[in-house]
């Protein structure tokens, strides 16, 4: 039996459906109310909120002074996100950049979200995905991060994953970087330098040109992708991680390896030959053959 399909209709004609209707605003909020759940909000004096060491630790002067004067203006429209052991500290989790904006309009008190007795694990999850989803994190910070992490919980890169909500890839190329020399990170952030150039120069062999290579970017002279690139090539490195071709010698036009051979061959059989002119040929012979065998 054929299928019956409805009549066509114009598309000036057509009923549009405002998909939001049937949706709930509260549908917009999810990755808050994850982040949020069994939270009490509650106004916090700055100084009694304790700042530990962040994920973030890259922060921009002028965008810190622009967002402080818009708190000044319109108040803080995203509270901080603290948590609380029983009988502990006030310590700081998601909102760095916000406490540090109200500070440079030293104000006294801020809405805050506490969270109460929450695992290290759980605290590190929010912190990261609340970081990474509000605030343009520095990919170095989010390497750390995420490294961290695999440290306090023993995950795998699969857990990882699906805990933080990011692909496998990128799980793998962060831990790889989070790994690289201390140095080689603060002037990725000093540089601004893009993070496949990291990546690429760590696959490099050791060796001169690495060693070259690596000077240039720490000093900021190679920031880009294709500035790796180029430099790579004319070290005479054909791509990174990748070794020369050898290329055959080329022969005379028009003689083969196996006729120039067979002709040296035949002169070295020659009597009228000398001693030295026969131990050239030889000499020659043995070329020959090694150029055969390439």
């Amino acid at each position: 039996m054929a299928k019956e399909f409805a009549p066509r209709v114009a598309k000036t004609k057509r009923t549009k459906i405002d998909l939001t209707e049937s949706l709930s605003a509260d549908i917009f909020k999810i990755s808050d109310d994850r982040l949020l759940k069994g939270a009490r909000l509650t106004e916090v004096k700055l100084a009694d909120i304790y700042v530990k060491e962040q994920v973030r630790t890259k922060f921009n002067d002028g965008s810190l002074k622009e967002l402080s004067e818009n708190i000044k203006v319109n108040g803080l429209i995203q509270p901080l996100v603290l948590h609380q052991k029983p009988g502990g500290k006030l310590t700081l989790i998601c909102g760095e950049r916000r406490f540090r904006a109200m500070s440079l309009i030293k104000m006294e008190k801020c809405p805050c979200f506490i969270l109460d007795d929450k695992t290290e694990e759980e605290l590190m999850a929010i912190q990261f995905s609340e970081n990474s989803a509000r605030e343009a994190l520095h990919y170095i910070d989010k390497a750390d991060g995420i490294l961290n992490y695999q440290i306090a919980t023993n995950a795998s890169e699969r857990k990882i994953q699906a805990a933080l909500g990011i692909s496998k890839s990128e799980v793998h190329r962060s831990l790889m970087i989070a790994k690289m020399d201390n140095k080689m990170k603060e002037a990725a952030k000093l540089h601004d330098i893009e993070k496949y150039v990291l990546l690429e120069l760590d696959v490099l062999d050791k060796g001169a040109l690495k060693t070259k290579l690596t000077k240039l970017v720490l000093g900021g002279d190679i920031r880009k992708r294709a500035e790796l690139k180029k430099a790579i090539k004319e070290g005479g490195v054909l791509a990174a991680g990748k070794k020369t071709v050898r290329k055959k010698p080329a022969l005379p036009k028009g003689l083969s390896a196996n006729a120039l051979l067979k002709a040296l061959q035949s002169q070295a059989k020659s009597k009228e030959l000398d001693a030295d002119t026969k131990a050239a040929l030889k000499s020659l012979i043995k070329d020959a053959k090694n150029m055969v065998d390439m």
